[in-house]
C-alpha cells in the first residue's frame, strides 16, 4: 500500500440520512488521485437481522481519466462524468449522487503518543515486569498504568498532536437510494475495496482493525506485519475467520491498557479465560459497518453490534454504522480499553481541525488550502 497510495483505502464511511430515503457512503484513497487501473467497490449486504444477510449489491468506480468518474450501481443506474464539484453529479436514473475528489478526511489520530503508550506496555512485558493473565492480557502495576495515560495522552513529550492534520484525500461519495440497496432487509453491511481485474488490493470497513489488530504490534511497519496485512485484506469472508485467535490476542493487549483486565467490550467473564475476547475477535474478523436503516438517527459508532450482542436497548433505534462526525477514535478505544461507550479523549484528541456534516452532501470538508499528502 506505501507503494501503490492509489490503492490505500484511508476510511470508510456508511451511515442513514435522517429523511430516512438513502443511505450515505464515503471512501477515502490515500493518494491524492484515483488510479485509471483500478475499480473502486461498496459492497452493501442487506438483511433482517445483525450477522444475517442475504442480498448484495456493488457501486463499482472506476477513474478512466483525470477527473472523469464511472461509477455503476448493480445493473439499474449509473453515472459518468466530472464529479469533482461538490454538489455532485445525479446519475441517470436518480437512484444516487456522485461527488468524486479531494476532500478533508476527519480521521485523527495522535499515532506518536499511541506508539509511546503501547511501547511502555512491550517494555514492561519485555522486563518481566507485567506478565499476561491466562487470557494473555497484561498486568500492569499502578506505576505503569499511569505511564501509558501519560505517554497517550502527549506527543514527545508535549500536547498531543493530530499526525493526520490536514489529511487531504481523495473521496467517493455516494448518496443512495435505500430501496435499491436494501432488497434482504433494513440492517445493512457496508465495505469499501480496491481491485484489479483480478485481485483485491485493499478492502475495509472499521477503522483501525489492519493497523492495530493485525501485525507484530500496533502500527508495527516490519515485513512480516505488512505480509500479515496484506493477506487479511485479500481473503475471503471464510478464510478471514482464521484471524480470529490472532486478532483475540491482540485484544487482550488493547485490554490492558487502563491496567484493568477482563472489562473490555463482550468480554466472557466466564470461568474459561481462553474464551474472554472470542466474541469481539469474531465482530473484527467480519471486517464490515453495520447500518440500521430503518433508523433515521445516527449517533453511536457499532450501536447495531451493541444493540444485538451487548444487549444495549438503548441503541435500538440508532443507525450505527460510521458517520464522519463521530468521535470513532476515541469510542473505539473506549471499547477496547474500558469497555465503556464513554467519549474518553485516550490519546489527547478531541477532534478533526476540519468538521464533516453527516448531512450536507458531500459531508467531508473541503481539502484544506495546506493540505497535507500522507
Amino acid at each position: 500500500m506505501t507503494a501503490n497510495p492509489q490503492a490505500d483505502i484511508g476510511d470508510v464511511y456508511a451511515w442513514t440520512a435522517p429523511e430516512g430515503d438513502r443511505l450515505n457512503l464515503a471512501m477515502t484513497v490515500v493518494g491524492h488521485t484515483f488510479s485509471d487501473r483500478l475499480q473502486y467497490i461498496f459492497r452493501i449486504d442487506s438483511g433482517k437481522a445483525f450477522g444475517r444477510t442475504t442480498a448484495s449489491t456493488e457501486i463499482i468506480c472506476r477513474f478512466p481519466a483525470p477527473k472523469m468518474a464511472s461509477c455503476r450501481l448493480g445493473t439499474v443506474d449509473s453515472v459518468e462524468g466530472d464529479a469533482s464539484d461538490a454538489k455532485g453529479l445525479e446519475s441517470h436514473n436518480g437512484h444516487f449522487r456522485l461527488f468524486a475528489g479531494l476532500r478533508d478526511d476527519p480521521f485523527y489520530n495522535n499515532v506518536k503518543g499511541s506508539l509511546a503508550a503501547y511501547g511502555v506496555v512491550l517494555a514492561a512485558l519485555k522486563s518481566g515486569a507485567a506478565k499476561p493473565d491466562e487470557a494473555g492480557c497484561p498486568q500492569l502495576d499502578q506505576e505503569t498504568t499511569a505511564k501509558v495515560g501519560d505517554q497517550w495522552r502527549h506527543t514527545d513529550g508535549g500536547p498531543a498532536t493530530n499526525l493526520l492534520a490536514n489529511w487531504t484525500a481523495s473521496a467517493i461519495v455516494i448518496s443512495v437510494d435505500l430501496a435499491v440497496v436494501s432488497k434482504g432487509g433494513p440492517i445493512l453491511a457496508v465495505r469499501g475495496s480496491s481491485t484489479t481485474s483480478t485481485k483485491t488490493l485493499d478492502r475495509m470497513a472499521r477503522p483501525f482493525v489492519g493497523n492495530t489488530l493485525l501485525g507484530v504490534s500496533p502500527f508495527s511497519t516490519d515485513d512480516a506485519s505488512g505480509d500479515e496485512r496484506e493477506a487479511f485484506n485479500t481473503a475471503t469472508a471464510k478464510a478471514s475467520m482464521s484471524y480470529t485467535a490472532r486478532i483475540e490476542k491482540s485484544l487482550a493487549f488493547q485490554d490492558s491498557l487502563d491496567g484493568k483486565c477482563g472489562n473490555q467490550l463482550l468480554a466472557d467473564r466466564s470461568p474459561v479465560p481462553s474464551q474472554r475476547y472470542h466474541a469481539l475477535a469474531t465482530i473484527f474478523v467480519d471486517d464490515r459497518l453495520w447500518v440500521n436503516s430503518a433508523a433515521r438517527v445516527c449517533r453511536q459508532f457499532l450501536a447495531v453490534e451493541l444493540a444485538s450482542l451487548a444487549k444495549l436497548s438503548l441503541f435500538d433505534a440508532d443507525c450505527g454504522g460510521r458517520s464522519p462526525t463521530y468521535d470513532t477514535p476515541n469510542i473505539w478505544r473506549s471499547f477496547l480499553v474500558s469497555g465503556t461507550t464513554d467519549d474518553i479523549a485516550w490519546d489527547g484528541l478531541r477532534g478533526d481541525e476540519h468538521p464533516a456534516s453527516a448531512t450536507i452532501f458531500p459531508f467531508l470538508a473541503p481539502p484544506d488550502a495546506k493540505g497535507v499528502d500522507h
